[in-house]
């Protein structure tokens, strides 16, 4: 069962924009915050965004005015629209609900590369 397809990922240069998207199956997703994480090579897992039943938002602060998290409930979908990307946003990025433990199986995520 997969519970959770992250797609959009690739390499763009810095300063480029890509968007991802979530697709997530199941009530989980309509009953609870999402969010996205990210992990670079040689680090922990971070929180990114989350966003909530309606539409209520979160960010770090190092993706602050850059990237935007959407949702469309009816469809189950999630979305991080990324803009102005760093090197320091390289990573691959998964979904999942903002408190994972009682959320999905980690899905296998989608890679960012920014680079030039």
């Amino acid at each position: 069962q997969v519970d959770v397809v992250e797609s959009g990922g690739g390499l763009v240069q810095p300063g480029g924009s890509l968007r991802l998207s979530c697709a997530a199956s199941g009530s989980i997703f309509r009953q609870n915050r999402m969010a996205w994480y990210r992990q670079a090579p040689g680090s922990q897992r971070e929180f990114v965004a989350s966003i909530n039943i309606g539409n209520s938002t979160v960010y770090i602060n190092s993706v602050k005015g850059r990237f935007t998290i959407s949702r469309d409930n009816a469809k189950n979908m999630m979305y991080l629209q990324m803009n102005s990307l760093k090197p320091e946003d390289t990573a691959v990025y998964y979904c999942n609900t903002a408190s994972p433990t009682q959320g999905y199986s980690w899905g296998r995520g989608t890679q960012v590369t920014v680079s030039s």
